[in-house]
């Protein structure tokens, strides 16, 4: 039926006011027709944001893994469920069939109810991009064991935080892994770990790297012998549709990471419904998100989504850089990719370089494009739309959250006119509300304020692990009936919603609220500009003013450097307005971004204000040398 791929314009809004008006029969059709149950629900949806409680698909019976697997045995046991690209662009390709998922999937489940993992328990994943990765978090699944995936760059102290939190008792992880051209040891990190988590009573150990490592009598082991002893074949446990699916970890702004509770069926629903529409999957693509599956997009955009429609989804092992700049294109046309997924940092990385990394390679069979983690500058997103998509794949710049669980806002590729920056429109059964700083709704067009959501969607997480009080403070104090979002979005003219920053990256200027979005999109227009970041630092007079962190293509004399802060300034001055020009401008060699490509505005800040004496815990960053380099040079 077509209310599962939306055709055009018009289909996209007569399904989205059919989603508005009548939620509860607009995802029961979704649900009967594209998923297999165990057993029926008796209600759609109850919902109460005061509490908050939220149940979708009400005493529904169903298994993950029967929809993203067993389901699809029969008409496609032989297509490619998961294409694994190495590290090593000489290492062999695997094409992993769905027979071949289901009984890894399979063995992995009967070693890990062999070790005493039950329904219900926690397991901690901490593995590189490797087949034993999804095929664990799919043999949680199937034996109803709540999977808590922490990416493998995370150091000892934040794995044994999150370890502690949701009291896993076993950890599934490897020697080591292959990162570009470093090794890194994966097993030295989890035994570290584990001297702080007394909880843990096993660690199945899978080979990557081939390294000596410590195996502790008694708690440790290697996966494969167990593997290949385990039976073939695992009757998937029953589960209620709002038993919880996964924990997943992201950094609070303050305290200690958040462990989000994603629920089984709600959120199989809507991934799949998000991935079948946002990517246009048909039938033999070739589907490939860049994300980890250490974070939400490798959850729901390279696991449950593809699974659950029956597609073939690649893993890549490496990063974009290694061995040279052109990786990225080199697989698309190796695999002859259909739809990309990749972060707005890759792209901006990546364009630094000469074209021929780019040229050399042929891009013909992609079809969509598409953009996670952060909104996408402008100069980026036509670079990524001229040169990787050559003007014929549409670009969907996806708007959505660890806590949201799916796309929220997107462009439909060939339905949605895109415009550069903007997230576009909201996804079908999406109903959004932009607040005011009163806490008045927002209404009409081109207004700008908080983003919230005001009705529940199915995929939404329900709670903060062994914290409901903070789930309701974090994200349903500040408005009344509402999820906050965090961010802030103005609706333009047509109703396009561009998302301008998280909230506290809004900075108030002489009384003008400025978002960074804005004014680091400017900078980035200048031809000498790689990147930037801008925060706010106290001054006397303005209250606020703006510290600029910018990054170079190429680090020139220093009188050219004085030339360049005019020129930024004047940039900012043509694209926003005199009243958002940088006081201070200093010229970087990184900004401390973490493992996922997010700059950490928070260290910025306290550098530019002077007030460098406690930076938190930098260790998890991605490059914590370059804190030392920014506050050495700072101004």
């Amino acid at each position: 039926m077509s209310n599962y791929s939306i055709k055009n314009l018009e289909e996209y809004f007569q399904l989205y006011r059919k989603s508005v008006r009548e939620p509860e029969t607009f995802w029961e059709e979704i649900a009967e027709e594209h998923f297999v149950w165990r057993k029926r629900w008796t209600k759609v949806l109850q919902w109460d944001f005061s509490k908050p409680e939220v149940t979708w698909f009400e005493n529904a019976k169903l298994n993950i893994t029967e929809n993203c697997i067993d389901r699809h045995l029969h008409i496609r046991g032989d297509k490619t469920a998961i294409l694994f690209e190495p590290n090593d662009p000489k290492e062999k390709a695997q094409h992993i069939t769905y027979n071949e998922l289901y009984s890894r999937v399979c063995k992995m489940a009967n070693v890990l109810k062999d070790k005493g993992v039950k329904k219900g328990d926690r397991v901690c994943i901490y593995l590189p991009m490797i087949p034993e990765l999804a095929v664990s978090v799919l043999a949680c699944a199937r034996i109803g064991a709540v999977h808590s995936v922490v990416f493998a760059g995370f150091s000892a102290q934040a794995l044994s935080t999150r370890i502690n939190d949701s009291d896993c008792k076993m950890v599934i992880t490897s020697d080591g892994s292959f990162r570009g051209s470093k090794t890194i040891d994966l097993k030295g990190i989890v035994d570290l770990a584990l001297e702080e988590c007394k909880g843990v009573h096993s660690v199945l150990v899978a080979k990557r790297i081939n390294s000596e490592v410590k195996m502790k009598q008694g708690r440790d082991q290697w996966l494969q012998p167990l593997l290949d002893k385990a039976k073939a074949t695992y009757t998937a446990e029953v589960m209620d549709a709002e038993d919880p699916l996964f924990i997943l970890y992201t950094s609070g702004s303050t305290g200690k990471p958040k462990g989000m509770v994603h629920s089984s069926a709600g959120y199989m629903v809507y991934t799949a419904y998000t991935f079948k529409n946002i990517f246009k999957y048909q039938e033999n693509d070739v589907y490939w998100c860049t994300a980890d599956i250490g974070w939400i997009t490798g959850h729901s955009y390279i696991v449950y989504g593809p699974l659950a429609n029956g597609a073939t989804t690649v893993m890549f092992e490496g990063v974009p850089t290694y061995p040279h700049y052109g990786r990225f294109w080199q697989i698309v046309e190796k695999h002859k990719v259909n739809q990309f997924y990749t972060a707005p940092t890759a792209i901006r990385a990546l364009a630094k370089e000469s074209l021929d990394y780019v040229d050399k390679h042929d891009l013909s069979s992609l079809k969509v494009l598409g953009t996670v983690g952060e909104p996408i500058n402008e100069e980026a997103w036509h670079w990524y739309n001229n040169n990787i998509g050559k003007h014929k794949s549409p670009i969907v710049d996806t708007w959505w959250q660890t806590e949201t669980g799916g796309i929220m806002i997107s462009p439909i590729p060939y339905v949605t006119p895109t415009t550069p920056t903007f997230a576009t429109l909201p996804f079908i059964g999406v109903q959004l509300a932009l607040m005011d700083e009163k806490g008045e709704e927002l209404k009409g067009n081109q207004v700008e304020g908080r983003l919230c959501i005001k009705f529940p969607w199915p995929s939404m997480a329900r709670t903060i692990w062994g914290d409901h009080k903070r789930y309701f403070d974090t994200y349903f104090s500040a408005y009344d009936n509402k999820y906050f979002t965090g961010d802030g979005a103005k609706r333009d003219a047509v109703g396009y919603y561009r998302i301008t920053g998280r909230v506290d990256d809004v900075i108030i200027v002489s009384g003008h609220n400025l978002g960074t979005a804005p004014i680091e999109d400017a900078i980035n227009e200048h031809p000498a500009v790689a990147e930037s970041a801008i925060v706010g630092f106290p001054h006397d007079i303005k209250g606020n003013a703006l510290y600029g962190f910018v990054i170079l293509k190429e680090i020139g004399e220093s009188r050219k450097q004085e030339n360049l802060r005019k020129e930024i300034n004047q940039q900012i001055t043509e694209h926003i307005g005199p009243i958002a020009k940088l006081d201070k401008i200093q010229f970087v060699p990184g900004l401390p971004k973490t493992r996922s490509g997010k700059i950490m505005r928070r260290i910025l800040r306290k550098i530019a204000s002077g007030d460098t004496s406690n930076l938190g815990d930098i260790s998890t960053l991605l490059n914590p040398e370059v804190v030392e380099a920014i506050i050495e040079d700072a101004q």
